[in-house]
C-alpha cells in the first residue's frame, strides 16, 4: 500500500509537503482508483490528505495512546476511506475520510485504555469520548451560579446532556477513574508484601468437597451399572443406545436395527425402564431422575 516502510517522523514531513488536490484532480485520481485499480492514482490520493490524518491522530494524544500508534491508526482509516470512497456522489474525499479516519483511530484508543472492554455501543463511544468535557461545562457553568453539584445530580445531568442511560454513566465514571492494576502486584512496599491476587476468593471445590462428589458419583455409577446387569442383552443394548450415548439413536434406527417396529423398540425401553426402577428402588432419587 501506499504508506507501506515509511516511518512515522519522515511520514509527519513528507505528508507537510504534499500537493495540495484540486476538486478535478481528486476526482480523477478517485475515478482512476475504483474503476481502474490504479495504485499510483490512489499513493497520489492518500499521500495528499495524509496531513489530514496526522491532524486529526493529534487530537487524540490526551487518551494517553502514542503519537506513532494514533498516526498509523489515522492512516488506516484513510486507506479504507480511499478504498470505500465513491466519487459519483458528489462529495469531496476529505469529508467523506473524516469519518473513516475518526472511527479508526476510537476503535484503537478504546481498545488500549483497559484490559476491560470500555465500551461497543455508540451512546459508548460518545460518552467515553465525550463525558470530561460535558461534565467540565456542567460543573462550570454550577459554579457561575454558586452551587456546588452531588456526584448523584452530576451523573444525571451529564446522561440528559450526552443522551445516555443513567448506568453507562456511572460505569463509565469507573472505567475513567483509573487504569488497569496487576493482580501481582504487593499490596504494600514491604519486601513480602501480599500480592493482591491472594485475596481472590477461591471458588473451586475444596478438598473434601471433591472427595465427597468422587464418592457419591462412584456410588451412582455402581448402582446404575448394577441396575444394568439385571436387564437381557437387548434390553441393555436398547437403554445404552437410547440413554447413554453422546448422540442419542432414535426408535426408528434401532428397530432397523433390531428387525422390530419402531413402537415395539418404544415398549421394551419402557419396560427396561421398568425393571431398572425397580432395582433401584430405595437406593437414590438422584439414580431415579435419570431414568425420567
Amino acid at each position: 500500500m501506499a504508506l507501506d516502510g515509511y516511518a512515522d517522523q519522515a511520514m509527519s514531513r513528507k505528508a507537510m509537503k504534499a500537493e495540495l488536490l484540486d476538486a478535478e484532480t481528486e476526482l480523477a485520481l478517485a475515478y482512476a482508483w475504483r474503476d481502474h485499480r490504479d495504485e499510483q492514482a490512489l499513493h497520489r490520493l492518500i499521500t495528499a490528505y495524509m496531513r489530514l490524518a496526522i491532524s486529526m491522530a493529534s487530537k487524540f494524544r490526551r487518551y494517553g495512546a502514542p503519537m506513532n500508534d494514533l498516526i498509523q491508526e489515522a492512516s488506516l482509516g484513510l486507506m479504507k476511506a480511499a478504498d470505500k470512497f465513491d466519487p459519483d456522489r458528489g462529495v469531496r474525499f476529505s469529508t467523506y475520510a473524516v469519518w473513516w479516519i475518526k472511527a479508526s483511530i476510537q476503535d484503537h484508543v478504546m481498545r488500549n485504555w483497559s484490559m476491560v472492554r470500555t465500551g461497543s455501543t455508540s451512546s459508548q463511544k460518545s460518552l467515553f469520548f465525550n463525558m470530561r468535557r460535558v461534565q467540565a461545562r456542567i460543573e462550570r457553568e454550577a459554579e457561575k451560579e454558586g452551587r456546588t453539584l452531588p456526584g448523584h445530580e452530576l451523573r444525571r445531568l451529564i446522561a440528559e446532556e450526552v443522551g445516555v442511560p443513567l448506568h453507562d454513566v456511572e460505569m463509565m465514571q469507573g472505567r475513567l477513574a483509573g487504569s488497569d492494576y496487576s493482580l501481582n502486584a504487593t499490596q504494600s512496599a514491604e519486601d513480602e508484601g501480599r500480592e493482591w491476587i491472594d485475596t481472590l476468593e477461591d471458588d473451586s471445590d475444596q478438598a473434601a468437597e471433591r472427595v465427597e462428589n468422587n464418592h457419591d458419583t462412584d456410588t451412582l455409577r455402581q448402582w446404575l451399572l448394577g441396575a444394568l446387569n439385571a436387564l437381557n442383552e437387548r434390553e441393555r443394548f436398547i437403554v445404552r443406545e437410547r440413554k447413554l450415548r453422546e448422540d442419542p439413536r432414535t426408535l426408528e434406527s434401532l428397530g432397523n436395527e433390531l428387525g422390530l417396529s419402531k413402537e415395539r423398540v418404544r415398549q421394551l425401553e419402557a419396560a427396561a425402564f421398568g425393571k431398572m426402577r425397580k432395582s433401584l428402588e430405595g437406593q437414590s432419587g438422584e439414580v431415579l431422575s435419570l431414568l425420567a
